[in-house]
């Protein structure tokens, strides 16, 4: 968004002589904007445009200001203006530069509308010369393929761009295009060529080469794809340095708040918990208004997610359905949270419908635990295997570790829960080594108490005592309520939830078996498949060493599962 050809970074004009006393307006504005002092120099600006309308070369600066220091609005007004101006002065390339750029913004704000009426202006314009904006207008065709799932148009439109920026020697064009380029080859699971590029797109941000509005806007991108792929080394890293930026410009508000949000989510998962509400309520804070609903949107479900894992159910639930009502889509955390609240069966249907509408494969590894852990709970075994499956697949396809464990914790409660203790061990340990060289102490212990359970049922009880206690020191330490419960109706420090190592569902069942039920009316009574019910009956019999149904049930009269019948 600058005037000089070879870099779209947006720069002042250079100050006149009486800048340096500081007596006008306009200069100081200018010094303002060259130290990025956005809210303060926008005032100024504001100041002199009132005493005389600003020529185009102050209407730019004034316009970035305006938008870096949170004033949409005045942003979108003042851009129009630089557009009007610069037709009158029948300069087409920067006229078509300034709508392509109001374009870009009101899409952002969700006005699609009027951004595709300035996107076609600009692009009118540009198509009368060999221009680097033709560039720029690439962009927002790379962002319709991203969202659209068409990735090879997105590459396409993406390499075309690059070579574009190089060739005017355009710093900031040729960054975001490598970044936009190699979002969509990670997407198509083309992980290391697509993180190479993100390493040269995140090199010239960290050198300085690019512009204040294209170096918040890489950042973002850049962490955004490293948090779908679970690459937590380079979200950490550029996360802090995005940290260190945003912090030296106390008057910046777009790419503050995403930065809080980021921040917020890297101390969740390394079990900052109290950290984290206060990141994303300051996010929150940060962006109210029109400025950014998508940040204030992730904001408010980063402190739904936290509230959940504490067991502060009200509040998750408020501010899932408040982000739920700017649009965002509040799952799995909504599934999960029905599932703590134990409504097995409505987090099974919520997390199914997200499930049925998800196309994407790394938003759909989002969802893929939290359906292993729900459908197990509601007793689907089936589903749940399957679920775990595609999780195993996508983590095949696109290499990372943390995806690696992620499949392989899914994998080993589906084992457990299907009777195979043995076959759980290897990935349980794959997992837990993988969480704790992250730095997840959460996700580490929930798998320290599945490691229990499999060395529980294979008669290894000194281990299980052990992974029980260092999970439940995790889980006071945290304040995770939830899990604590949970580890108390399991027998607290190591004892098996039932006679024979029954799951809690299997427990249900072999009471209901016991109460004279068929398979058939128990699967009514659960919500689930008679299919599955026969599973959990073979498995029953498994292991509490019986051959049939009255066998059963004389076992759970004789260990007190049921009261006697005289």
């Amino acid at each position: 968004m600058g005037a000089r050809r070879e870099t779209s970074r947006p720069k002042a004009p250079a100050p006149k002589p009486e800048a340096a006393e500081g007596s006008d307006e306009i200069a100081r504005a200018r010094a303002c904007y060259g130290r990025r002092a956005w809210a303060e120099a926008h005032r100024w600006f504001s100041a002199a445009d009132a005493r005389t309308p600003l020529p185009p070369e102050d209407l730019e600066p004034y316009a970035i200001a305006a938008d870096l220091a949170g004033r949409t609005d005045d942003f979108l007004l003042i851009m129009e203006r630089l557009y009007q101006r610069l037709v009158e002065n029948a300069e087409e390339t920067r006229a078509a530069r300034a709508a392509c750029w109001l374009g870009i913004r009101l899409s952002a704000l969700r006005e699609p509308g009027r951004a595709s009426g300035w996107l076609a202006r600009a692009q009118r314009l540009a198509d009368r010369s060999d221009c680097v904006e033709r560039g720029y207008l690439l962009l927002p065709v790379v962002h319709r393929g991203l969202s659209t799932g068409q990735l090879e148009a997105a590459c396409v439109a993406a390499v075309e761009a690059i070579e574009i920026g190089d060739r005017f020697r355009d710093a900031d064009l040729g960054a975001f295009a490598r970044c936009l380029h190699g979002r969509a080859l990670i997407r198509k699971g083309e992980v290391d060529r697509g993180m190479a590029l993100l390493d040269e797109a995140m090199l010239a941000v960290t050198n300085g080469e690019v512009g204040p509005v294209l170096t918040g806007l890489i950042y973002c991108s850049a962490i955004a794809v490293c948090q779908q792929v679970y690459a937590v080394d380079r979200s950490r890293e550029w996360t802090a340095a995005l940290a260190g930026w945003c912090d030296a410009q106390p008057e910046l508000v777009p790419f503050s708040g995403i930065c809080l949000v980021h921040r917020a989510e890297l101390m969740q998962l390394h079990g900052a918990w109290p950290e984290a509400i206060d990141e994303a309520r300051r996010a929150t804070r940060c962006v109210q208004g029109r400025t950014d609903p998508q940040t204030t949107a992730d904001s408010l479900y980063q402190q739904a997610e936290v509230h959940r894992l504490r067991g502060d159910f009200v509040e998750a639930e408020r501010d899932y359905r408040a982000a739920g009502e700017l649009g965002r889509e509040a799952q799995p955390g909504v599934a999960l949270l029905r599932l703590a609240q134990g409504r097995a069966v409505d987090a099974a249907s919520a997390i199914r419908r997200v499930l049925g509408a998800t196309r994407d494969l790394l938003q759909r590894a989002r969802m893929l635990p939290a359906a292993v852990d729900i459908l197990l709970a509601a007793g689907d075994l089936e589903e749940a295997r399957r679920a775990c499956g595609e999780l195993g697949q996508i983590a095949g396809d696109f290499g990372t570790e943390v995806l690696g464990a992620m499949a392989g914790h899914a994998l080993g409660a589906v084992e457990i829960a299907d009777g195979h203790p043995g076959a759980a061990i290897e990935p349980l340990h794959r997992a837990l080594a993988v969480w704790q060289q992250v730095g997840a102490p959460y996700i580490a212990a929930r798998v320290r108490v599945l490691l229990a359970g499999a060395c529980r049922a294979l008669g290894d009880g000194d281990t299980a005592r052990l992974e029980l206690e260092l999970a439940r020191e995790v889980f006071e330490r945290l304040g995770a309520a939830p899990d604590l419960a949970a580890l108390e109706a399991a027998g607290g420090r190591g004892k098996s939830p039932a006679p024979g190592g029954l799951s809690a569902r299997e427990l249900e069942v072999l009471l209901l078996v016991a109460s004279g039920k068929t398979n058939k009316v128990i699967a009514k009574q659960l919500f689930i498949s008679e299919k599955t019910i026969d599973r959990h009956v073979s498995n029953i019999f498994t292991k509490v060493n019986v051959a049939s149904r009255s066998a059963a049930t004389a076992y759970a009269y004789d260990h007190g599962l049921v009261k006697s019948r005289g």
